[in-house]
């Protein structure tokens, strides 16, 4: 089976001014930075001979996180339980790819919850960014 790419139109690609992320349906507009990722184990199966006569598939496992500017860590920390991140029930984190032309391209990141919150301020700093590790449980593209 090949693989059909659709060029892009009038030849734009996707950059980071494209892209809205909503936590929870609201925009997140102190975002600095949205990385998440998908991986399945595979492993050959051998048999007779050096050659692997088959392959075996396992769990798929999803991680992400987002990079949030303080001011907006502090607002989303100020409506957590207790003031605490990890105790916001699951949530969706929405990433969509808006581009000016072109398709809109749109990944659920489901399930996510937050694991932990860190900070670490250095003098002369002004302004500062955390990164805060998501627990997810798998990742849907909205555009398929």
């Amino acid at each position: 089976m090949a693989l059909e790419l659709e060029p892009l139109i009038n030849g734009r690609e996707y950059g980071w001014s494209d892209i809205v992320v909503n936590i929870g349906g609201v925009p997140v507009t102190g975002i600095r930075a949205v990385k998440y990722e998908e991986e399945q184990e595979k492993e050959n199966i051998y048999g007779a001979g050096r050659n692997p006569v088959s392959r075996g598939y396992g769990r798929v496992k999803a991680t992400a996180s987002i990079t949030l500017l303080s001011g907006t860590l502090f607002a989303l920390k100020s409506k957590a339980p207790k003031g605490q991140l990890h105790r916001i029930a699951p949530f969706s984190v929405v990433v969509s790819y808006q581009p000016e032309s072109g398709p809109v391209v749109t990944h659920l990141l489901k399930n996510a919850e937050f694991k932990k919150t860190a900070f670490d301020w250095k003098e002369g700093d002004m302004s500062k960014e955390v990164e805060l590790e998501l627990l997810i449980s798998h990742i849907v593209d909205k555009s398929l």
